[in-house]
């Protein structure tokens, strides 16, 4: 009784004879049922794979957002610059911990100008250098008056976020760019943020070991008991201390 040879078994001794009689025609056969094997494997129709491959289209910003953009960052790094100064003057946390902050602040503004392709104006700028030369006057005022109390550095804090808050406003405004817009509304939280605790400064309503430093209740450092005295940052102190 004769038997029928199976079709597959068929098919491979056809592949192996013609790959034998025209290696060429076998080495193209192999490399389209390889190509044709991949695109199925990728799931899309014909040799195009449908899958989302995870990028964004960056739309280019204009002029203005490009400027705001620029501003900001040295705005931002002016903060940071100032409060690391007056931190060192009057070792009060609120000024180091607000002064880390900024560096956060400044550097997500750095992100932006990477992403879209523009010049870092604060590249390789020192502390307290500026390109913009309002800033750079506005830097050497903000010290020199930070200098003479903490008092007055209370209220230079106070302004600089006063100051940021508006100019974040003005810029959300004109902003279309939606991750630029992100980072802006998250800068103004901060900033309202820092706000709140410069007035709390001033005003002396800080909780036990929030103030240190020079002006807050009975002296520098948290003592065993609260200082007597009312001072920029009302912390705690000696007993019996004096506020300045």
């Amino acid at each position: 009784m004769k038997t029928s040879t199976p079709l597959g078994t068929k098919l491979i001794a056809l592949a192996l004879g013609i790959m034998m009689v025209v290696p060429a025609v076998a080495v193209l056969a192999m490399v389209l049922i390889l190509a044709f094997s991949s695109a199925v494997l990728a799931g899309g129709p014909g040799w195009k794979s449908t899958a989302k491959q995870g990028t964004a289209t960056i739309t280019p910003l204009s002029d203005a957002e490009k400027e705001a953009l620029t501003f900001l960052r040295e705005e931002e790094k002016l903060a940071h610059d100032v409060y690391v100064v007056l931190a060192a003057k009057w070792g009060t946390r609120v000024f180091s911990n607000i002064s880390a902050s900024e560096q956060r602040h400044t550097d997500a503004i750095a992100t932006l100008l990477d992403r879209y392709g523009v010049a870092d104006p604060a590249d390789g700028k020192a502390a307290g250098v500026y390109e913009n030369a309002d800033l750079q006057k506005l830097y050497n005022d903000l010290v020199a008056k930070g200098s003479v109390s903490a008092a007055e550095a209370f209220k230079v804090g106070k302004l600089i976020e006063e100051t940021d808050i508006a100019d974040l406003d003005k810029r959300i405004a004109r902003t279309k760019a939606t991750d630029v817009l992100a980072v802006y509304k998250n800068l103004r939280a901060g900033s309202v943020n820092h706000l709140a605790a410069f007035n709390r400064q001033i005003s002396g309503a800080v909780g036990p070991g929030a103030g240190q430093g020079a002006g807050m209740g009975a002296g520098a450092g948290a003592g065993a008991a609260r200082g007597n005295g009312r001072g920029a940052g009302g912390g705690m102190g000696r007993r019996g201390g004096r506020a300045r």
